[in-house]
């Protein structure tokens, strides 16, 4: 299994967070891995293709959101908390409370 690139805490952006985080498919992916810790990427993302699942969480690995780590013939995944909080202090607990109070995110954890 190749290597994954996970960005270094001083090299996320802003910008590549805010992308990553501006799609409700993977919006959805970051509030089931907060709500649920380190889990496999079916646990957030049942029902949607490989091809889907595989580039939002791409595009949450690179943008510096989620860790990947591979545990047997799985992958484990993580939103990258005190990372994005030691980078851009209360940035994600206020995006994840804007989402979840949002009437158009309804919870779907399960489905993209």
């Amino acid at each position: 299994m190749r290597e994954l690139h996970h960005p270094s805490t001083e090299s996320i952006r802003l910008e590549n967070v805010l992308h990553a985080l501006s799609d409700p498919a993977r919006m959805q992916i970051v509030l089931c891995l907060v709500d649920q810790g380190e889990v496999t990427c079916g646990r957030c993302t049942a029902n949607a293709p490989k091809s889907t699942v595989s580039h939002h969480l791409r595009v949450l690995r690179e943008a510096g959101v989620i860790r990947m780590r591979p545990e047997g013939v799985a992958m484990l995944n993580s939103v990258r908390v005190e990372d994005i909080e030691a980078r851009f202090p209360g940035l994600l607990g206020s995006i994840l409370d804007a989402a979840r109070h949002d009437p158009v995110m309804k919870p779907q954890h399960a489905h993209l």
